[in-house]
């Protein structure tokens, strides 16, 4: 196959395949989020339920390598960081947007389906171990 074989998506080389990979990652996703204004680490570690220290700072590091976020040294005392959407971070925020409404829309009709196919599964899975 050539790269011009419209059967080939991504190619391993793909340079879109890291920034899909980064942009998709659900903590980038709700770091990005609740970023709708500056805020400090811990501010942000109090807004997702869940994250350990460790994969906010991976997170915002990633983040911040892409160009998505700014990371500012705050003169305080003790000396503060503050995180911040760039321009090309901001350029995200409408297609999450549209994202998360479809999230919002469809979850409702995706959980029944979940609950059906886990229905399913336990039926066929009792019928072939009895």
């Amino acid at each position: 196959m050539t790269s011009s074989d419209p059967g080939i998506v991504f190619q391993s080389n793909c340079p879109s395949r890291p920034i899909l990979d980064q942009i998709a990652d659900k903590w980038s996703m709700m770091v990005m989020a609740v970023l709708d204004e500056p805020r400090r680490f811990n501010e942000i570690k109090r807004r997702l339920e869940g994250v350990t220290q460790r994969v906010l700072t991976q997170t915002l590091r990633r983040l911040e390598r892409n160009g998505m976020i700014v990371r500012r040294v705050l003169a305080t005392s003790p000396v503060g960081v503050e995180y911040s959407r760039t321009p090309l971070g901001e350029s995200l925020q409408e297609p999450f947007d549209r994202l998360y409404a479809w999230t919002v829309d469809k979850a409702d009709e995706i959980q029944a389906r979940q609950l059906d196919y886990d229905r399913r599964e336990l039926t066929d899975n009792s019928v072939s171990n009895p």
